[in-house]
């Protein structure tokens, strides 16, 4: 069986690591979610999800990303990965969205992209909970809403997998994505 990319895609608090969490329990994928590689730069900073981190400290944390994605092109040929991460809808995130396609095209992987939706109001109750500042996570829900309004989310791929995760829990959710993926569970 050729290796599988999951890539969950949603707002922050959209619940991306905590579905990938329970898809990694349930594929044995290796969840490899954004602040994975972003806290490496964010949490000797000081980052503490309420205030903004600078451009400068984003352009380290990118460059950690990216050697995080070149590692993974690297992963053994049975290791299914699980990528999680924010994409606005400006050309940068199309462009960042597009890096992790390739990651699975590299590999010859398939590529199983997957958008985590969720009302505005629910993100923003779900970025006041406390484990979010254990990851550096973004916890001001006013900073949510600016982001969203400036920026937006990358609007879905044709095809993807869309669950509103408001109403569906992090299982179910799961065995959603592995079963779209055709992986028994």
């Amino acid at each position: 069986m050729s290796p599988v990319v999951y890539h969950l895609i949603g707002a922050p608090g959209s619940g991306k690591r905590t579905v990938g969490l329970e898809l990694a329990l349930l594929t044995g994928a290796v969840l490899l979610d954004n602040h994975l590689f972003r806290d490496a730069v964010y949490k000797p900073y000081g980052a503490d999800g309420l205030r903004p981190i600078p451009a400068e400290l984003q352009e380290l944390g990118t460059r950690v990303w990216a050697l995080g994605l070149q590692a993974a092109r690297m992963a053994l040929p049975d290791v299914q990965q699980i990528f999680t991460a924010y994409h606005n809808a400006q050309d940068k995130g199309a462009a960042t969205a597009q890096r992790i396609r390739e990651v699975a095209q590299a590999r010859q992987a398939k590529y199983v992209p997957v958008w985590l939706e969720c009302h505005t109001d629910e993100l923003c109750r779900r970025l006041t909970l406390p484990e979010r500042l254990q990851r550096a996570k973004m916890r001001d829900p006013d900073q949510l809403r600016r982001t969203l309004d400036t920026q937006g989310l990358l609007p879905p791929l044709p095809g993807a997998l869309r669950i509103d995760t408001a109403v569906v829990s992090p299982a179910e959710a799961a065995r959603l994505i592995a079963s779209n993926a055709g992986v028994p569970t």
